[in-house]
C-alpha cells in the first residue's frame, strides 16, 4: 500500500502541476525525483544511491549522460532516461538508454516522462535492450495489479531475479490488455471477423463486416458489463451473507427506493449505479458507493455525502439518457448515452472524479 498510495500522491502533483511544468528538468525535479525517492525508495541526494547525468563512454559517443543511474548494493542495477511531460516515448529519442544499457550492469531501463514510465529489459536477446517494455505504467491511470511488480524493484524489497522471470509474462499480458481495451473502445473489424468465423455461418464479405460488427462490437461490451456486474453481486452478496431476512431486506431498501414524495428509482438508474459503483470498486470498498435520488437526477455519491458526487444520472427521460461529470469547481460536464452500459466508456473519468475525495 506505501507504493500505491505514493503512486496516488505524485499522481494527483502530476494533474495539479502538468500546465506549470514546461522542461525536462522541471519534469525531472517535480515528477521523476519523487518517483525514484518515495515509491522505489532510494535517496536521490546521494550519490552512492542515485547517480544523476551518469557517464559511460560508448564506442566513439563520448562524454554522452543518462539522466539517472539506480545502484542496488554498489551495482548500477537500473538506467532512467527522462523526457519533458506530455513529450511521446519512444526509443528513437533515447538512443543513449539503448546504447548504456549494453555497457552496464543494469537489467532494468526506465523511459519516463514523468507520466508513463515504460520499463525494459533484455528478454529478446541477452544484453541487448528490447524494443518494447515489458511493463508500463501511467500515473494518468494506475493499473493496481502492477503495484506488487513495482514493489520487487524498490529499495526495500529488491528482488531483480523475481522480476526478470516475470517479465516476459506482463510483457505479453500487459500487451493483450491493451489490444482488449483498445478493441473495446473501437471494435476493429479484425477482431469481429475472428468472432464471426464462429457465429455467422454465411460467407463472410466485406458488407457482411460492415453491417455486423456493430453487433459483435454490442455483444462484447455486454459481455463486459457482465462480468463486471456479476463480479459485483457477488462482492456485495459477501457482504450480506450471515445476515439475518431483515437485515438483508433493510440493505435492499436502501439500494433501491421508491419515495413517496414522487421519486421513483427506475430500473435504468438502478443499473447505471451498479456499473458506477462497479468502475469506482477498483479504487474504493463498493459499500461507500451509493446513490440519493431526486426529482432532476440521480446522483452517485461516496459515503453519502453531497460534497463527494462521483457523477450525477440524468436519466428523467430514457429517450435520451445523460451522464453529468463535474470538475473540481463543481462545473458540470453532460455527456449524451446511446445505452447505459455506455458509462463504461467513462470509466477513467468516472475514477478521476472519485479519486479528488480520496
Amino acid at each position: 500500500m506505501v507504493v500505491k498510495d505514493q503512486l496516488d500522491l505524485i499522481a494527483r502533483k502530476l494533474k495539479n502541476t502538468r500546465s506549470s511544468i514546461a522542461t525536462e528538468e522541471a519534469t525531472k525535479t517535480t515528477l521523476i525525483m519523487p518517483f525514484i525517492r518515495d515509491v522505489l525508495g532510494f535517496d536521490v541526494f546521494d550519490v552512492e544511491e542515485v547517480i544523476p547525468e551518469f557517464v559511460a563512454d560508448v564506442g566513439i559517443k563520448k562524454g554522452e549522460k543518462i539522466d539517472f543511474a539506480i545502484v542496488n548494493d554498489g551495482v548500477v542495477a537500473m538506467l532512467i532516461e527522462a523526457k519533458k511531460v506530455g513529450e511521446p516515448l519512444s526509443l528513437e529519442n533515447a538512443s543513449q538508454l539503448y546504447r548504456y544499457f549494453n555497457v552496464t550492469s543494469a537489467r532494468i531501463a526506465i523511459l519516463t516522462n514523468g507520466d508513463e514510465y515504460r520499463f525494459y529489459t533484455d528478454l529478446d536477446e541477452p544484453n541487448r535492450m528490447d524494443e518494447r517494455p515489458f511493463l508500463e505504467l501511467r500515473l494518468g491511470d494506475i493499473d493496481a495489479a502492477l503495484i506488487p511488480e513495482i514493489e520487487k524493484l524498490s529499495k526495500r524489497h529488491f528482488d531483480l531475479d523475481s522480476v526478470l522471470n516475470a517479465a516476459e509474462e506482463l510483457k505479453y499480458v500487459s500487451a493483450a490488455k491493451r489490444v482488449f481495451a483498445s478493441e473495446f473502445k473501437d471494435l476493429s473489424q479484425d477482431f469481429a471477423t475472428l468472432v464471426l468465423n464462429r457465429v455467422y455461418q454465411g460467407r463472410i464479405t466485406q458488407r457482411v463486416r460492415e453491417d455486423l460488427t456493430p453487433l459483435v462490437s454490442k455483444g462484447f461490451q455486454q459481455f463486459i458489463s457482465d462480468q463486471v456486474n456479476n463480479r459485483l453481486k457477488a462482492a456485495l452478496g459477501d457482504e450480506v451473507e450471515g445476515q439475518s431476512e431483515d437485515e438483508a431486506v433493510s440493505v435492499a431498501e436502501q439500494q433501491v427506493e421508491i419515495v413517496e414524495d414522487g421519486i421513483e428509482t427506475t430500473d435504468e438508474e438502478v443499473q447505471a449505479f451498479r456499473i458506477v459503483q462497479a468502475i469506482a470498486a477498483q479504487d474504493v470498498d463498493p459499500a461507500r458507493i451509493g446513490y440519493r435520488d431526486a426529482k432532476s437526477y440521480c446522483p452517485v455519491l461516496l459515503d453519502d455525502n453531497n460534497r463527494q458526487t462521483i457523477c450525477r444520472l440524468r436519466f428523467n427521460n430514457l429517450s435520451r439518457l445523460r451522464l453529468g461529470l463535474l470538475d473540481e469547481d463543481r462545473v458540470e460536464a453532460v455527456y449524451d448515452l446511446g445505452r447505459v452500459e455506455d458509462i463504461y466508456k467513462y470509466a477513467a473519468e468516472i475514477r478521476e472524479v472519485m479519486r479528488r475525495f480520496l
